[in-house]
């Protein structure tokens, strides 16, 4: 792919989350949106530089544009494992400065490396140097007593100086002292006017936000004020028809009728019936379908379906066909 295709998909981004967001779950958002760019979840470059799990880049071509996201904070290493996801085809190479989560402070990445944004700076120059790729930051406005009107400005100078130029700012603080990694996805407050004011002082830069919006109508409304992106993650995980099923039309202006939840199911088989065949288990694929009918007639039918039946010994294909079969005809072609 052209090396600006990500910067282009852009406009609509899926936020990386751990443990959700796997070559599964990238799979049927793919389906759903053929434009909007997907992140694999946080990889960290010791594992792949020092831990040899190379196996962890894995992911299909028709997953494209797909960017690879990072966590680390030795320059080397990270450089290093930014050309590894290169050479695997990625469109992009992310860096992690926004997850607050025990495990990723005390390998002194992630979030609280917005303490250190010289540091940050060397590693995206490293990571820039090391590939051809387009290397981006996703970062917080700031951690604990910080105060992100001066914290944030300086970081997104450090970043820019050494070459980064495409941003996903997650609109929140992160306490790395006091709330849980789930608490920091929700208590500190929203500050969406510091984002759209980087942007503003920080033309130069592609700025995408991240963090707390719900709907297509709230994306529409942050690229009217001027912003370059909008990413979304647990409404497009928990929602995915809503957010994603016309998301080509509204954010992209690409006039192909978009799919239905139906189609989108059957789009989803031959996926399902290849990671059977590998010995995969049905439910590592179809636990990222649950929400695929939220509000819509005989949502909690395929719900229930998917929870009890994926699990059991021997269960293929056919359970998923059987749960579609069971939801109510829809009132034009699926």
């Amino acid at each position: 792919m052209p090396l600006n295709a990500a910067t282009t998909a852009a406009r609509l981004s899926i936020a990386p989350m751990m443990d959700w967001t796997d070559r599964h779950c990238r799979m049927l958002h793919r389906i759903m949106s053929r434009h909007t760019l997907l992140y694999t979840e946080m990889v960290t470059a010791p594992a792949l530089v020092r831990g040899g799990a190379r196996h962890l880049l894995r992911f299909d071509p028709a997953e494209h544009p797909v960017a690879l996201q990072l966590g680390g904070s030795e320059p080397g290493e990270l450089a290093e494992a930014a050309a590894m996801g290169a050479e695997e085809g990625y469109d992009e190479i992310n860096l992690n400065i926004g997850c607050p989560s025990d495990r990723v402070q005390s390998g002194c990445f992630g979030a609280v490396l917005m303490e250190q944004p010289a540091l940050v700076a060397r590693c995206a120059a490293a990571m820039i140097a090391a590939q051809p790729r387009e290397v981006t930051v996703k970062c917080r406005i700031g951690v604990d007593d910080q105060d992100p009107e001066t914290v944030l400005p300086d970081f997104l100078r450090h970043i820019r100086d050494a070459g980064v130029t495409r941003v996903a700012i997650h609109a929140r603080k992160a306490w790395l002292q006091g709330l849980s990694p789930k608490e920091n996805r929700d208590i500190p407050p929203l500050d969406y006017p510091l984002v759209l004011k980087m942007k503003e002082r920080f033309p130069d830069l592609h700025v995408s936000v991240n963090g707390g919006i719900t709907s297509l109508d709230q994306a529409e409304a942050f690229l009217r004020d001027g912003l370059d992106g909008v990413m979304i993650g647990r409404a497009a995980y928990h929602t995915p028809s809503d957010i994603l099923l016309d998301a080509d039309r509204r954010i992209f202006g690409d006039a192909k009728p978009p799919l239905t939840p139906h189609q989108v199911v059957r789009a989803m088989l031959p996926h399902i019936a290849a990671h059977l065949d590998e010995g995969g288990r049905l439910h590592n694929v179809t636990r990222h379908m649950l929400g695929l009918f939220a509000g819509r007639p005989g949502a909690r039918q395929w719900r229930r379906t998917l929870s009890e039946e994926t699990h059991k010994p021997g269960a293929g294909v056919a359970v998923v066909e059987d749960a579609l079969k069971a939801l109510p005809p829809v009132s034009h072609a699926a």
